[in-house]
């Protein structure tokens, strides 16, 4: 059975992965890494500092807060995230670039070229393929 946030919470309606307590945020980014973790599991990967139920406290406050979902597995509590991973990647790009680039994509997408150290013929022509693409569609 999954436990659910309640319906009228999403990750653009509560704070944001932006406004989370730095281990927090560690958690929410290792359970989508993990797909489905347990309080050990989560534990285990940020390491010994953090107490089994330091690491249940939080979870129970990301789910609180809408960011997290579990479901009973026996006697485990398996918890995942409520948005889609891609959904919250945009939605923090589109913070990142409206703050730092003045809503440009592309000063954004040049500021990481230029960051990157060399890119691979395959990555160069994924680039060349969404430019491309996007030419077509008009954006």
């Amino acid at each position: 059975m999954m436990k659910k946030a309640p319906a009228s919470t999403s990750v653009t309606e509560t704070q944001g992965l932006d406004n989370l307590a730095p281990r927090e945020r560690q958690v929410v980014e290792c359970v989508y890494q993990l797909r489905e973790a347990t309080a050990a599991q989560v534990q285990e990967a940020l390491g010994p500092d953090l107490s089994n139920s330091a690491v249940r406290a939080m979870l129970g406050r990301l789910e609180t807060k809408g960011l997290l979902q579990h479901r009973v597995d026996g006697q485990r509590y398996l918890y995942s995230a409520v948005a889609p991973q891609a959904q919250v990647r945009e939605s923090a790009l589109k913070k990142l670039v409206g703050t730092f680039f003045n809503n440009s994509k592309a000063s954004a997408a040049t500021a990481l070229l230029g960051m990157s150290g060399k890119l691979s013929s395959e990555e160069l022509d994924d680039l060349e393929a969404m430019i491309a693409k996007a030419r077509k569609e008009g954006r």
